[in-house]
Order: C-alpha cells, then sequence, then structure tokens
C-alpha cells in the first residue's frame, strides 16, 4: 500500500516530529497491527503501509526477518532507518507528547498499566480465540479449553471498571482506549456477544467514533 494521509494535524500534536515518511509493515487482520494504524491517523502521522501477512508466512521472510528477528508484525522502521517493534511500543513514540498520554504521572502509569494488561491478558485470550475460530476455522472441541473462560472474564473486567466512565483513563481517549478496543471490536469473530457486556459494547461504538471508524460491531 502507498503513502497514507493521517487524520488531525500531526506535527502541533506530537513530539516526534517527521520530516520522512514512516514505514509500518503491518496486516490488516491483526489488532496489533491496526491500532499503531489508529494511532497515526488520529496523530496525524504520515506512513507508508507496506501489507504482510501473517498467514501467508510473509513475517518469515529472510528480508523480514533481518528487520525483526522475532518475525512478528507490526514493524515500524523510522525514518532515519531504525526498526521499532511491538504495537505498544511503537503507539508510546508515536504519541509521544500528545494528548494520547495523560501529563498527570498517575492518570499515565494508569495508561502503562492497560497496555501491560491488554498484552498479558486481553490479548492472548480475546485475540487468539478470535484468530483460532475464525481464521483457523477450528472446533470449539480443538480450541484451548481455557480460551473461553479467560475471555469473558477479560471483558467482564473491562465491563466493569467502564461501568462508572465513558473512557478507561482521565475520561478522555487515550493509548488505553486505543489497544483495548482493537481486538475487542471484533469481539464477535472470536463468538464473543458484546450485548453480554453493554458498557463494553457502548465504550466500543464511542472509540469508534472518536478514531474515525466505521462500527465493526454486529447490530445489536
Amino acid at each position: 500500500m502507498g503513502a497514507v494521509a493521517g487524520r488531525g494535524t500531526a506535527f502541533g500534536r506530537i513530539g516526534v516530529a517527521m520530516t520522512e515518511t514512516l514505514t509500518v509493515y503491518g496486516d490488516s487482520i491483526s489488532g496489533n497491527c491496526l491500532k499503531v494504524k489508529y494511532v497515526a491517523d488520529r496523530l496525524g502521522v504520515p506512513y507508508r503501509w507496506i501489507e504482510t501477512s501473517v498467514l501467508k508466512k510473509e513475517t518469515r521472510t529472510p528480508e523480514f526477518l533481518a528487520l525483526n528477528p522475532a518475525g512478528q508484525v507490526p514493524l515500524a522502521v523510522l525514518p532515519d532507518g531504525r526498526p521499532l517493534a511491538q504495537s505498544n511500543a511503537i503507539m508510546l513514540y508515536l504519541a509521544e507528547s500528545s494528548d494520547l498520554i495523560p501529563a498527570d504521572p498517575v492518570d499515565r502509569a494508569h495508561v502503562f498499566q492497560w497496555l501491560f494488561w491488554e498484552q498479558y491478558s486481553h490479548e492472548t485470550a480475546v485475540a487468539v480465540l478470535r484468530f483460532h475460530r475464525f481464521y483457523l476455522n477450528k472446533a470449539d472441541a480443538d480450541l484451548d479449553p481455557t480460551l473461553v473462560p479467560r475471555s469473558e472474564r477479560v471483558l467482564t473486567i473491562m465491563n466493569d471498571h467502564l461501568a462508572p466512565r465513558a473512557y478507561f483513563v482521565a475520561e478522555r481517549l487515550s493509548l488505553a482506549d486505543i489497544a483495548l478496543v482493537a481486538y475487542t471490536r471484533f469481539g464477535h469473530q472470536a463468538g464473543l456477544d458484546l450485548g453480554r457486556w453493554p458498557h463494553v459494547r457502548a465504550w466500543v461504538v464511542r472509540i469508534e467514533q472518536d478514531l474515525g471508524l466505521k462500527t465493526a460491531l454486529p447490530a445489536a
């Protein structure tokens, strides 16, 4: 894919002013990749997206492994040529000094808390369940029996947290919301009906609107 123009006014809002284009290797079916795209678009960061399919093993080519020996997307190549891997690290780099990272140190730490939780508890349940059910078409009998209860548990934690609030941290959009919405908005592809978690469903719609995304949710 070619260069993508980001949304908004970039360079007045981010600490990382770029005079050249960022390159992002990403797979459009991956929430981890899409959340990097969401941040770049939100902040108006110019980038070139190179579609890199995990299913086609395009992350296992010698050329890609030379950039990221872990063989994972997303991968950002900075304008100076340095590679940067791991979705949340890339988001933090892009959002430096922006309003997506709170200035208050406690609020900022809470954003980091949710970023760590997203990768350790949420992504390893919801994203994995989605991948096996929707993309690999596995029968439930062939799934790890802990995947469904773990996915339901993380959605319950999110629902309880969101019951009295509109956003995860400081009542405004932050990287915590972007990280967590990326796979949650496709929960139905994992066989998870977000209607069971109404605060989560309402939050997904809110974040999609904030990011200018067409909703991924099925009709209620």
